[in-house]
């Protein structure tokens, strides 16, 4: 089953974008008008997050996120077969920041939300940096799909490293450099160990794990912001947010992180994930903290 799943990808993969986007177009109508995926999540997280827009103004905009969904799912395809000259030309990034912490014998932590194409994002830092590339991620339940998702990855050099088992899997790094990419909008398990902070309206959980580990270790950290600038286009902006993760007191990393995201939502709210279940948590006085 895995390598007919991934030959039938790797079928997909070789077609050039704009067919791709074509494609997209139909995966759009089938998925918002036919099978209504999580449509009634999207709507919910849109409308709790953005109270001031009418109902035209927030179905608007949820048409617009599955539209983004959809092609994210093409784009992430085509990472396949996909050139490293074509894919620095559809993205955009100044990696001089990460250049300069890895001349300075530093480690790197870069956190970022679930704002598309982080797919893309990895692939072209990865290929753009000196750095050894760690991922992490949550093994999928299908150890199907959990194989192709990791070929995806992996293919390109990638290392990645479970969530559910992240201690164990960072210790042959400990004395090494390297990059770790995170993904720190997700959405954690236990919201008694988790910060809580105002994010889009609501007392929101995030992990601690991020700020923790960057703080344990004095890990520099380092904010990415993707806009996607036209179809199959993207922008990334790199910030040098902490240099010394250890000087600062504990919850500030996140509390900036969040408002970093935020106002990235804020900006080009449909290139993030609309469709997470983000607040499924509710918050009560005594998680504070």
């Amino acid at each position: 089953m895995y390598y007919l799943l991934l030959a039938f990808m790797y079928g997909i993969s070789i077609l050039p974008l704009w067919l791709l986007y074509r494609i997209s177009d139909v995966l759009y109508l089938i998925i918002y008008y036919v099978v209504g995926y999580r449509r009634s999540v999207v709507f919910e997280n849109l409308k709790q997050a953005f109270p001031e827009k009418n109902k035209q103004e927030i179905t608007q905009l949820a048409k617009k996120y599955y539209l983004n969904l959809t092609d994210m799912m093409v784009e992430t395809v085509k990472l396949l077969t996909i050139s490293p000259k074509e894919l620095q030309r559809r993205f955009i990034c100044d990696l001089r920041v990460l250049h300069d912490l890895y001349n300075r014998g530093k480690s790197c932590q870069m956190h970022l939300g679930h704002n598309f194409n982080w797919e893309w994002a990895n692939l072209f830092c990865m290929q753009g940096v000196n750095y050894p590339f760690l991922v992490v991620y949550m093994p999928l339940t299908s150890k199907v799909g959990d194989r192709v998702f990791r070929h995806f990855r992996e293919k390109f050099g990638s290392t990645l490293l479970p969530a559910n088992d992240i201690k164990n899997s960072m210790l042959p790094w400990m004395d090494k450099q390297y990059l770790i990419a995170l993904v720190a909008d997700q959405n954690p398990g236990n919201p008694r160990r988790s910060y809580w902070v105002p994010f889009l309206n609501k007392m929101t959980a995030f992990y601690k794990g991020p700020e923790m580990t960057a703080r344990r270790n004095n890990i520099p950290v380092v904010f990415v912001d993707i806009r996607k600038t036209r179809r199959g286009y993207y922008h990334a902006t790199l910030k040098l947010a902490f240099e010394e993760p250890a000087a600062v007191p504990e919850g500030t990393i996140t509390e900036a992180f969040v408002r970093f995201l935020e106002g990235n939502i804020r900006e080009q709210p449909e290139v993030w994930v609309w469709s997470h279940r983000r607040w499924k948590h509710e918050y009560r006085e005594e998680q504070k903290g």
